[in-house]
């Protein structure tokens, strides 16, 4: 059997956290939250973490500074980092590659967008990210 997957969503709205999490799990895929860069950096340095959503704009250590987290991290610990940002700011989105954030998605983000980057990762089945959410499926009966 294969072990379940795991996403860490970092960002330091309760609210977005929250929704953000709920996405994940009803999508299969394990979930945990924090709110800080580094509560981010120390979990994934104890806990094998497949992908992380990190928020852009972070009070105190930013998302820069979690990408440098972390990058010192084992290769084998090392998660796919999917940036989440409010604006589509090209700069921002360079920086935070050149970071080590490979993907990015912009908020308000909705189940079908994190479908798709999980999806991209291989974190799902790519016939989960190609269903309808439910709104949309009752929206068609």
């Amino acid at each position: 059997m294969t072990a379940r997957k795991h996403c860490l969503v970092v960002d330091d709205s309760d609210v977005i956290r929250e929704i953000a999490v709920r996405i994940v799990m009803e999508l299969g895929v394990d979930a945990s939250g924090v709110e800080s860069a580094a509560d981010a950096v120390e979990y994934c340095r104890q806990t094998k973490t497949d992908a992380v959503v990190l928020d852009w704009d972070l009070p105190s250590m930013g998302a820069l500074d979690f990408l440098r987290g972390a990058a010192e991290l084992d290769e084998a610990m090392r998660p796919a980092i999917i940036l989440c940002a409010t604006e589509n700011d090209p700069q921002q989105f360079t920086l935070a590659k050149a970071a080590g954030a490979k993907h990015h998605i912009l908020k308000p983000f909705d189940k079908d967008t994190v479908a798709a980057k999980l999806s991209e990762l291989g974190l799902i089945d790519s016939a989960l990210s190609d269903a309808p959410t439910s709104a949309a499926a009752s929206d068609r009966r």
